[in-house]
């Protein structure tokens, strides 16, 4: 996989494989998108080989690569975001059906979906780091029939900081280790350290019930 992704990492197909790999990633948790990310960001800045098996650093910037992987990364995220949200928010039977066959979704809705509704904004960018995490809080924010106001700006920042996170793991396990496996391995540590504790986080009892106001000297409190 690594061969052939860094023969594409200068040709518009790469940018066309993680755009589809990204957007369809909200229907289908299990498809590799962050790996995919890791392992072109770690092609473009590694090294290659010369015909005597020496390491050569690969000439000119990478930077142009870098921000073209973060831009269509964060870009794709936010338009699958969106598709997930429309859908959820017209209720598309279709979609139920399709989110009731995959045992993972099903079981991450039950988990997160409490917590990531009631957790805010800030949750939706921790969120989009767990896995499944991003495809609870779009359907959950379309079936709960959230402005678009509200949940765009979130989403936007969420694949951004999602998509700069994955290609600076790759960049750096790149630089340091080459386009190799071994590099692509050390990059994608993180990105699952990240995602356990984004788990931690959307689960944790604080986010899931949201704290009780102060009681207020002569204000009688109510229970439900």
């Amino acid at each position: 996989m690594l061969e052939h992704v860094g023969s594409l990492i200068n040709t518009p197909w790469i940018y066309a494989l993680i755009g589809l790999s990204v957007l369809l990633d909200v229907f289908l948790p299990v498809l590799p998108s962050g790996v995919l990310v890791i392992t072109a960001a770690t092609a473009a800045a590694g090294t290659t080989a010369d015909v005597v098996g020496a390491a050569r650093a690969q000439a000119g910037s990478v930077f142009p690569e870098m921000l073209g992987l973060v831009l269509c990364a964060a870009t794709a995220s936010v338009l699958g975001d969106m598709v997930a949200y429309r859908l959820a928010f017209r209720g598309s039977d279709r979609l139920d059906r399709a989110i009731s066959r995959s045992r993972r979704l099903t079981a991450a809705q039950e988990k997160l979906g409490t917590a990531l509704v009631k957790g805010g904004g800030p949750l939706v960018v921790v969120a989009r780091f767990a896995p499944a995490g991003r495809s609870v809080v779009s359907l959950s924010a379309g079936a709960a029939h959230r402005r678009v106001a509200e949940f765009l700006p979130w989403s936007a920042v969420a694949g951004l900081v999602w998509a700069a996170y994955s290609v600076t793991l790759g960049y750096f396990g790149g630089q340091w280790l080459g386009a190799t496996w071994l590099g692509t391995a050390v990059s994608l540590l993180p990105l699952f350290a990240a995602g356990a504790l984004a788990v931690y986080v959307v689960k944790r009892p604080g986010a899931q019930e949201p704290a009780q106001p102060a009681a207020q000297p002569g204000v009688p409190q109510t229970t439900a």
